[in-house]
């Protein structure tokens, strides 16, 4: 639990100040729902390596850092200093740097051991919801997207630079959000998944008809 208690330490650290809606609160909820997919489907994980991947998954995040290279160096020394071993270092650095979608777009569905594959559903089911939904349009709003635009259809991106251009906030439901709950790993997740997609599906109905009033 010390281990943990540092990793912790350290993703408030990186993540404190962050505002993208990938900030300390997030990864600290991520880490909440992978304990409860655990939980709920009744899986025998490393609890260490699952929750410091949770905690961990954005301070090298391209869109939180701006140089990924030297961030994973630095997380590098950080997880030796705290005494992981190498086995346990470079499995959390590769579930880190293969659960996004952006990532999944470019070179298909990565095969990530369990506890990667609970941290990425827990990851996607932060981007669903009404959390999804606000996240969604602060950082469309902070990246100068359009909240709507009857004009534009949604993309289907090929290339992760073309996808972090954008579009709308409203788009992005169907460019990426709505498409997780097919993409999921657990039961658990995939539950939880579809209930947040369902309740988007209404508040999208509210907002078609307010917005043509």
């Amino acid at each position: 639990m010390e281990r943990i208690n540092q990793v912790i330490a350290y993703a408030k650290e990186k993540l404190l100040a962050e505002q993208t809606g990938h900030d300390f609160l997030h990864v600290q909820r991520v880490a909440h729902l992978a304990e409860k997919i655990v939980e709920a489907d009744d899986l025998v994980v490393n609890q260490e390596i699952m929750l410091s991947a949770a905690y961990l998954h954005d301070v090298i995040d391209d869109k939180v850092v701006p140089d990924v290279a030297r961030a994973i160096q630095e997380l590098q020394v950080f997880l030796s200093n705290s005494g992981f071993e190498k086995e346990a270092i470079a499995c959390i650095l590769m579930i880190i740097q293969n659960l996004s979608f952006s990532k999944e777009m470019e070179a298909g569905k990565q095969a990530l051991p369990l506890e990667g594959q609970i941290v990425q559903d827990a990851d996607r089911i932060e981007a669903l919801g009404a959390i999804g939904i606000l996240r969604t349009a602060y950082y469309g709003g902070g990246h100068g997207h359009p909240i709507h635009d009857e004009t534009l259809a949604p993309q289907e991106y090929k290339s992760k630079s073309d996808y972090r251009k954008g579009s709308t906030v409203i788009n992005h439901f169907y460019e990426k959000l709505f498409l997780l709950p097919d993409r999921m790993n657990t039961h658990a997740g995939k539950k939880e998944a579809i209930r947040r997609k369902e309740w988007m599906t209404q508040f999208l109905e509210e907002f078609y008809y307010e917005w043509r009033i």
